[in-house]
């Protein structure tokens, strides 16, 4: 296969299209096998694997022909003298490679692929009339190949593969590796997963670890009686956490940028269809652009055109933080004190404990309902990149946050000054909130998955009557495409920007 030997194939995208039977002679104008060819055709190595109900093409890339794609996106890499410069496949030695010791990163890759995919367009003059179970679907010049199947529901989704060997490597030396208990394969993490992946576990080993410090502290405080030096310990112990925060923030700016050198990120390639130009995407200096074009007037009021509309971006955002600002205080502030003073009133524990198990659950939609109308606000925001977007983000979000957080300590430290009531109502907090978190984050996509299995199982039966014995999924690559996606705490449709780094997304 393209001269790779098949053991050494690794395949890192799926695509999913339905099964069914072709003739012979409607073989040639079926629009699936022209789109395999298409990619024959570019470079790809292609695997086609029927499941259940659907048909699965796998693509793998041999390092030549991702080589030839970056260099023709003019993608910048790092060289060894520590200059960026536009990577050139004939001077391959000149570039750095990835810890692992492979060229490009996952991103990298991600990118290169999705040009190769998408960028097959029929170069034809005139359209060309493809098949599809009787149906006709005409495929325009100039359009992409993949992109008229997805309209038509052909393609139903294109998503990322696992690397088996990587996959089970990663398993032994980090997830099922229970004596390390905070050591993790970070470099490893980042060629497997992305920058943004291994950053954050990055963050969580280093939070972990800094953690033990004021953990142990507390626990000290909570199991020791220091009678009248309490007056001095509590300060003390407040003080220390004020200055723990200071330090870690310090020493984890540090670190992240020491990752960022030592990966090498300089984030030339973006993850939406532009390049970034001076900081900016190209698409998001599109409008002010467009609008000094089309005025064809003088510099004096084209520049007041471009204040005008930096003035009407900064009206637009004022408005969307008051409408979240009176949000909050007219829909979650009463929310958040009628918990905290049905809490107050109430006698018994075990009802306290059921009210804080439904407040948990509840403030969950609140968080979601929040974000969605977020990022309705924010589309209509004139934000310059995606950075400004995450900013905006995180400044509507953190309203919703601190009311959770803060009002109802507020309501019984200040109004009832009943601090045995305040911790009560912390500690219960902190473990339902960790155990039913937990619950949701791994028995909801376990359910999904298993949902899927079953419905993809009876409808192979009806289709196939009077089949017998259990039906079983034979490959690893229609499992993958049954179980669900990952998906944002707060969104799906916005990066949250509180990591530096690029995500794939096949969308």
């Amino acid at each position: 296969m393209n001269g790779v030997p098949e053991d050494l194939i690794v395949y890192e995208i799926a695509l999913v299209v339905p099964k069914r039977n072709l003739n012979e002679e409607n073989k040639g104008y079926d629009c699936v096998e022209v789109l395999v060819n298409e990619f024959r055709n570019v470079g790809l190595i292609v695997e086609r694997v029927l499941g259940l109900s659907d048909e699965f093409i796998k693509l793998a890339a041999p390092l030549e022909t991702l080589g030839r794609v970056a260099a023709k996106m003019q993608m910048k890499k790092t060289t060894h003298i520590g200059i960026d410069l536009q990577f050139e496949w004939e001077e391959i030695k000149a570039f750095v490679r990835q810890p692992d010791g492979s060229l490009f990163s996952w991103c990298e890759r991600f990118q290169c692929y999705r040009h190769l995919i998408y960028k097959i367009v029929n170069k034809k003059n005139s359209d060309v009339t493809l098949k599809f179970d009787g149906k006709e679907i005409q495929w325009e010049a100039g359009k992409s190949l993949l992109q008229r199947l997805e309209l038509e529901g052909i393609v139903k989704q294109v998503f990322p593969l696992h690397d088996e060997i990587k996959r089970k490597k990663l398993l032994r030396s980090w997830a099922l590796n229970w004596w390390d208990f905070t050591a993790q394969p970070i470099d490893e993490i980042y060629a497997y997963f992305g920058t943004k992946i291994a950053v954050y576990f990055a963050f969580l080993g280093m939070y972990t670890r800094w953690m033990i410090f004021p953990a142990t502290f507390g626990l000290i405080l909570q199991l020791i009686d220091f009678g009248s030096l309490k007056l001095l310990v509590f300060p003390a112990f407040f003080i220390s956490i004020v200055l723990w925060a200071v330090l870690f923030f310090q020493f984890w700016k540090r670190k992240n940028s020491a990752l960022s050198a030592r990966w090498h990120l300089n984030f030339s390639v973006s993850t939406s269809e532009g390049y970034k130009l001076s900081g900016r995407e190209w698409n998001s200096l599109q409008p002010p652009l467009e609008l000094v074009k089309n005025s064809g007037i003088d510099k004096t009021k084209e520049k007041e055109a471009l204040q005008r509309y930096e003035w009407f971006g900064y009206l637009k955002r004022f408005r969307n933080d008051v409408i979240i600002i009176l949000s909050i205080i007219c829909l979650q502030l009463p929310f958040e004190l009628a918990y905290a003073h049905l809490y107050e009133v109430l006698k018994s524990d075990m009802v306290k404990f059921g009210l804080t198990v439904v407040y948990l659950l509840v403030i969950q939609y609140f968080t979601k309902i929040g974000g969605k109308i977020s990022i309705r606000l924010i589309k209509h925001e004139n934000n310059e990149n995606t950075e400004y977007q995450a900013d905006s983000l995180v400044y509507k979000v953190f309203g919703l946050y601190f009311m959770q957080s803060y009002i109802g300590v507020f309501y019984h430290a200040l109004l009832h000054r009943n601090f045995m009531t305040l911790r009560q109502v912390l500690i219960q907090r902190l473990i339902l909130y960790e155990v039913l978190e937990n619950l949701v984050e791994n028995s909801l996509p376990y359910l999904k998955y298993s949902y899927k299995k079953y419905r993809a199982v009876r409808n192979k039966k009806k289709r196939e009557k009077g089949l017998i014995g259990k039906i079983q999924f034979t490959t690893r690559v229609e499992k993958e495409y049954l179980k669900p996606t990952y998906s944002a705490s707060i969104s799906e449709e916005l990066e949250d920007g509180l990591f530096d780094g690029n995500v794939p997304n096949m969308e």
